[in-house]
C-alpha cells in the first residue's frame, strides 16, 4: 500500500481520509475499532476539514463596499443641498447653508472619496461638530435635519458592518492554516496505513486491508488523472 500523501490535491487528501475512517467504523471491523492511531486520524481530519476550504477573508467585503455607498450618498445629498442653497443669497436662511457648508469644507468637501478609513475619521469629526446646538437650529432652519439624520444613521451603518468584516477577519487569520494542519494530516494517515499494512497478513485485518487499499489505489488514481490533465491543458500543437 504506497502513496505519496504529498503529491494528493487538497481534496483527494480529504477524499482519502474521510474513506478510510469511514470504512474502519462501518462495524465490520473490530480491531481497528478505538484504536489509537484511528482516533488520531479522526482528530486531525476533523481540524483540517474545518480550515482547508476556509476563505482568507470573510467574504462581508460587498457588503461594507454598500454600506459605504450608501454613507457616500447620503453625504452628497446634505452637501449638495447646502452648496446649492447658500448661493440663494435672496431666500432665508442662506447665510445658515453658508455656515453648515463651511464645516463640511473643513472635514473634507470630498471626503467620499478617501479611503474608509481617512472618510471615517472625518465624518467622525463632521458628525460631531454638526451636532452642536448652534448647528441643529440651523439645520431645523433649513429643513434639512432629516437629511443630517439619514447621513448619521448610514455613517454608523458602515461603521457596524465595517467592524463585523474585521471581526470575522481577524478570527480567520487566527485559524490555523490548512498547509500546516495538512502536514500533521498526512502524518497521522501514513501511520495509520502502515498500521493496516503491517497487518495484513493477520486474517482479522486482511479484509480491512483489502478495502483501504483500494480505497489508497483510487486516490492515487485520481491524482494520476490530475495531473495528465495539467500536462494536456499546457500542450500546445
Amino acid at each position: 500500500m504506497k502513496i505519496t500523501l504529498s503529491k494528493l490535491s487538497t481534496k483527494d487528501l480529504a477524499t482519502l481520509c474521510q474513506r478510510s475512517i469511514n470504512t474502519s467504523e462501518s462495524g465490520n471491523f473490530a480491531v481497528i475499532s478505538n484504536h489509537p492511531l484511528l482516533t488520531e486520524l479522526q482528530t486531525m481530519y476533523s481540524e483540517y476539514d474545518e480550515v482547508y476550504t476556509k476563505q482568507i477573508y470573510s467574504g462581508k467585503g460587498v457588503n461594507v463596499a454598500e454600506a459605504d455607498r450608501q454613507r457616500d450618498n447620503a453625504f452628497r445629498v446634505l452637501k449638495n443641498f447646502l452648496n446649492g442653497y447658500r448661493k440663494m443669497t435672496t431666500v432665508n436662511h442662506y447665510q445658515f447653508a453658508e455656515d453648515v457648508y463651511q464645516i463640511f469644507k473643513l472635514y473634507g468637501i470630498d471626503m467620499d472619496k478617501e479611503s474608509y478609513s481617512t472618510q471615517t475619521a472625518q465624518m467622525k469629526k463632521l458628525i460631531e461638530d454638526l451636532e452642536k446646538q448652534e448647528n441643529i437650529q440651523k439645520l431645523n432652519a433649513l429643513s434639512s435635519f432629516s437629511a443630517f439624520s439619514e447621513m448619521k444613521s448610514k455613517h454608523e451603518t458602515f461603521e457596524q458592518i465595517f467592524a463585523e468584516q474585521a471581526h470575522a477577519n481577524s478570527t480567520l487569520r487566527q485559524m490555523k492554516s490548512a498547509s500546516a494542519i495538512r502536514r500533521d494530516l498526512e502524518k497521522s494517515l501514513k501511520s495509520f496505513l502502515n498500521l493496516i499494512t503491517a497487518m495484513k497478513d493477520i486474517p482479522e485485518w486482511k479484509l480491512l486491508y483489502a478495502d483501504i487499499n483500494e480505497l489508497v489505489k483510487a486516490a492515487k488514481n485520481s491524482s494520476v488523472k490530475l495531473s495528465e490533465k495539467k500536462v494536456d491543458s499546457n500542450h500546445v500543437d
